[in-house]
């Protein structure tokens, strides 16, 4: 979905989102704020691309991360509900991923995993995205805005 409906749908149903941004290092927060009228729905985002930084503003449990790293389904899972508790948003985007060129943590590029945080939802997409970083990570944003766009539809 693009931007500019999603913020619509957003004004519409006086709902606000906020993000959890990993691999994207704020490109979701940024390309929605792009959007004439977007300060009205977009709380903010948390850029945490450093692994501890998931837990410290996101809250992101330590122990998930120790066993299992930072690109996980779950670590996306709680990014998300960390974006709506932390920033005090209707939904919250989490995202974590490999960009490439190489992986992390025996974690393949272009993997990437898109949560979703709102009322009576918590949800996780995976993607397996081709390219390069850039497309990878342009890949990423488009899968956000597609999930929560199923959600605001």
């Amino acid at each position: 979905m693009k931007p500019e409906t999603l913020i619509t749908h957003l004004i519409e149903r006086e709902e606000t989102v906020a993000t959890a941004e990993s691999l994207t290092a704020g490109l979701v927060c940024a390309t929605l704020t792009e959007v004439p009228g977007s300060s009205a729905v977009v709380r903010g985002g948390l850029v945490v691309y450093a692994t501890d930084l998931k837990a410290k503003l996101a809250g992101v449990d330590e122990d998930l991360l120790a066993a299992h790293g930072a690109v996980h389904l779950e670590v996306a899972a709680q990014l998300a509900a960390g974006a709506r508790d932390r920033c005090g948003a209707t939904w919250g985007l989490g995202l974590t991923g490999v960009a490439g060129p190489d992986g992390q943590d025996g974690v393949a590029p272009g993997t990437v995993h898109v949560g979703l945080a709102g009322p009576d939802v918590l949800t996780v997409r995976t993607l397996d995205l081709s390219g390069d970083r850039a497309s990878v990570r342009a890949g990423a944003v488009s899968g956000a805005f597609a999930l929560l766009g199923e959600h605001l539809a």
